[in-house]
């Protein structure tokens, strides 16, 4: 009979507890104070810009879990060069890794959208001006700098799109070429 597999899981489970005590005393120092921040987002997932609120609601080791809510208003012009202001909301979640003031950020969002469309009236052969609901689906991965104990906010990330089908006549579209630069203050 070999017990030499049972003392080597034995061992190996010893220090595995061992390490994972280590790692959550270790752990203990990264825990951020600040959870909360404001700040101004230039392109991103809120498309033109937007003032931003975000919450890191779970964290451990390494790891933390970020929600965001945001509010923009959007100029609009069609053909006729009135001008309207539509507003937009932005929304996401970010996945943050990383220790102390360094981040990499991966998130994903939902940004809805008003917008401004013209439609033909079959009877009478005369456009009608229109303010439809859109949306789009954002992707991040970038850099956060915030500071476990708050103050100065920064973010720059690649945030590609894929614009949501609302309404008749209307598809997919992925739009790889968006990137957005963050500022504000965490809390």
């Amino acid at each position: 009979m070999n017990i030499q597999p049972k003392y080597s899981l034995l061992l190996f489970l010893f220090f595995a507890l061992l390490f994972s005590f280590g790692a959550s005393a270790q752990s203990e120092a990264e825990i951020f104070t600040a959870k909360k921040a404001v700040y101004l987002e230039v392109g991103g997932s809120s498309g033109i810009y937007a003032v931003n609120y975000s919450k890191i609601f779970h964290q451990k080791d390494k790891l933390k879990l970020n929600a965001s809510a945001g509010f923009s208003m959007w100029r609009n012009q069609l053909n006729d060069f009135k001008t309207i202001w539509l507003p937009a909301i932005p929304l996401e979640v970010s996945a943050l890794y990383g220790k102390s003031n360094h981040h990499l950020e991966l998130g994903l969002g939902f940004t809805s959208y008003l917008s401004r469309t013209l439609e033909i009236n079959s009877e009478t052969f005369e456009f009608n001006d229109k303010v439809v609901f859109d949306s789009l689906i954002p992707l991040r991965i970038g850099y956060r700098y915030q500071k476990p104990e708050g103050g100065f906010f920064f973010r720059i990330g690649y945030t590609p799109f894929f614009n949501v089908p609302v309404g008749e006549g209307k598809s997919w579209s992925f739009y790889p070429y968006w990137a957005g630069v963050s500022f504000g203050k965490s809390f």
